[in-house]
């Protein structure tokens, strides 16, 4: 499933602001929202709806993942990861991923670039 884009709310960073806030879940579905993007790498927050997942691709830059909220199965080069709320992984650039929801969940991807 393609990630839908949630509505543009800026993101003030002159304050501390909780991350779980800036994307809400939404049924059936997976969110994406876009907090930074530059040339040398984007911070991306995405919600997934139970049983929603990404199927297996390849990026060409190391992304690394923080779950914020719930439990996600990420599979890296054929490995399993069971995450869940405060913990993180970095997917590898060229290596195939794939993530499947667990149970709803929202996760901090920052992907660097350079």
């Amino acid at each position: 499933m393609s990630p839908q884009k949630s509505e543009a709310t800026a993101v003030n960073l002159n304050y501390a602001q909780s991350m779980a806030g800036f994307i809400e879940y939404q049924t059936g579905a997976v969110v994406s929202r876009t907090l930074v993007d530059k040339q040398a790498g984007t911070v991306t927050l995405f919600s997934f709806d139970e049983g929603q997942g990404l199927s297996e691709h390849k990026a060409p830059f190391d992304a690394l993942v923080y779950i914020i909220d719930g439990q996600v199965i990420i599979t890296i080069s054929g490995k399993q990861h069971k995450l869940s709320t405060g913990e993180m992984i970095v997917m590898p650039a060229n290596e195939p991923h794939a993530l499947k929801a667990v149970r709803k969940f929202k996760m901090l991807l920052v992907m660097v670039k350079s």
